[in-house]
């Protein structure tokens, strides 16, 4: 899942600074998981910013929405007869969410409420970490289901590094050595011999550095 965290109340404030009448949007997708962006923390923000502005002696009005999710155009469709009487919107969907908003209501400023931080999973109660870096070109079945891009501090394909001590990375005692996560993995499976093989370098052509990525499925259009 895409996961974020709030902004801090000053930033949305100062964010809002010339409007009077918002829409907070959430989602039902992924922040709302991470406990970011769904309709409860619409309601905390919204009831936060509706009385920081009348501690300001200007008041807010305020309407409060959660759309299934922010990145369907059937759902995003579903605020257009309403944005209009907005000034602006503030959204606490991702980044993605933010900025599909703002294509399909081009003249309605689009706040972003929440900083979108990575794609990961849940690893205890309101605990998340990084799992993936959407390279478009997925090598986990070489490496034991874990992903050296995102696992590796250095992104490497052979490793560990010099750097590795005792299982842990250079970069923090706390983190993993991402490829003694791999080797570990692989002993277990009994697939080692996938480790003693050298790889050619990986093509980065579908990685995000060739811009705008987009995916296609003629058979679902």
């Amino acid at each position: 899942m895409i996961v974020g965290n709030a902004k801090p109340i000053e930033e949305v404030l100062s964010m809002i600074e010339p409007f009077d009448k918002l829409i907070v949007a959430g989602c039902n997708g992924c922040v709302t998981v991470c406990r970011a962006g769904g309709e409860k923390e619409v309601q905390i923000l919204a009831s936060a910013l509706r009385l920081a502005r009348e501690a300001q002696g200007r008041p807010v009005e305020i309407r409060e929405v959660t759309l299934e999710r922010q990145c369907d155009p059937e759902y995003v469709e579903l605020m257009r007869p309403y944005v209009g009487d907005y000034q602006a919107v503030v959204s606490i969907a991702c980044g993605a969410g933010v900025q599909f908003l703002a294509e399909h209501f081009s003249k309605t400023p689009l706040l972003p409420g929440i900083n979108t931080g990575f794609i990961g999973v849940t690893e205890k109660q309101g605990e998340w970490s990084e799992r993936c870096q959407a390279c478009g070109d997925c090598v986990l079945h070489l490496t034991g289901g874990i992903c050296p891009v995102t696992r590796c501090s250095k992104s490497l394909f052979h490793g560990p590094c010099g750097g590795s001590v005792e299982g842990h990375c250079e970069i923090d005692k706390e983190v993993p050595c991402g490829w003694q996560l791999i080797i570990d993995r692989l002993k277990a499976l009994g697939r080692l011999d996938l480790y003693e093989k050298l790889r050619p370098m990986k093509s980065w052509k579908t990685s995000r550095d060739g811009g705008p990525r987009r995916i296609v499925r003629e058979d679902l259009i």
